[in-house]
């Protein structure tokens, strides 16, 4: 069992800056990626940024050059900081881990953290 603690949301105005953490805890020697998903009202969960346990990145083309994705592997941690914040990023996001893949991925989740962007 994998656990995923999130902390860092709140609301903000547009053009502002937040950072998000997400602290992993319990069995995490299995995990192949971490990430970020977020879910606005009346639409479907989506993957905002991903970080293998390599190291490499994807990112949805929404927010390519406005987040980055980092992990502090001493912490076991991972953050998203988010710039130049659009109220279209609105939604609660979610921390995600993962191991396996195709029918055999397990995910585990966060709580969520909302994230309110004003205009």
């Amino acid at each position: 069992q994998v656990q995923l603690v999130e902390s860092g949301g709140g609301l903000v105005q547009a053009g502002g800056s937040l950072r998000l953490s997400c602290a992993a805890s319990g069995s995490i020697f299995i995990i192949n990626a971490m990430g970020w998903y977020r879910q606005a009202p009346g639409k479907q969960r989506e993957l905002v940024a991903a970080i293998t346990s390599g190291g490499s990145t994807n990112y949805a083309d929404s927010v390519k050059g406005r987040f980055t994705i980092s992990r502090d592997n001493a912490k076991n941690t991972v953050y998203l900081q988010m710039n130049s914040l659009k109220p279209e990023d609105t939604a609660v996001y979610y921390c995600n881990a993962h191991f396996g893949s195709g029918g055999r991925r397990v995910d585990y989740w966060g709580r969520g953290t909302l994230i309110t962007v004003s205009s």
